[in-house]
């Protein structure tokens, strides 16, 4: 399918250089929106213990996927979004820093966004997957921004080059 033709492009969005890929069209139409669940799902050989979703859109892909291969999901986000307990790690951004949080547990997990750009978000979720207990089998994106790095650490449905 072609999956690019439901995915926009905003320029300059949310500033000035950016250009922003809008899913909104994807997520609206409920055959496309089945398929990429159904595509992404299946890139996966073995299904793991949870899905993990980073915040925000990330929830939207990994609950639909928990749903069709089974297992749990597990919510990674922004500090002071979750209950305690919670394991927190900090990371650079290209202008400062942030921090995400996951509550602690155990299992197999594959960590779920909707866009791959320069990677350091996946990066830091999987190192703070790790420190809360769980181990990362594998990586899924939607879309991956090839063009704003030079290696390919996660597998996705939509490329940029």
């Amino acid at each position: 399918m072609k999956y690019k033709e439901y995915i926009k492009d905003v320029p300059d969005f949310p500033k000035e250089g950016i250009s922003f890929k809008d899913i909104s069209p994807l997520l609206s139409d409920r055959e496309i929106f089945k398929s990429v669940i159904n595509k992404m799902a299946y890139s996966v050989t073995d299904p793991p213990d949870y899905w993990v979703g980073i915040d925000a859109r990330g929830f939207i892909f990994a609950s639909a996927i928990s749903m069709v291969r089974g297992g749990g999901m597990v919510m990674c986000r922004k500090v002071g979004k979750l209950p305690p307990p919670t394991e927190s790690y900090s990371y650079q951004l290209e202008y400062g820093e942030d921090t995400l949080e996951i509550q602690p547990g155990n299992g197999s997990v594959v960590i779920v966004d909707d866009v791959y750009a320069t990677g350091g978000t996946m990066e830091a979720v999987e190192k703070l997957c790790e420190k809360a207990g769980y181990k990362v089998i594998d990586k899924l994106c939607l879309i991956d921004l090839q063009y704003l790095h030079d290696d390919i650490k996660c597998k996705s449905l939509v490329k940029y080059e």
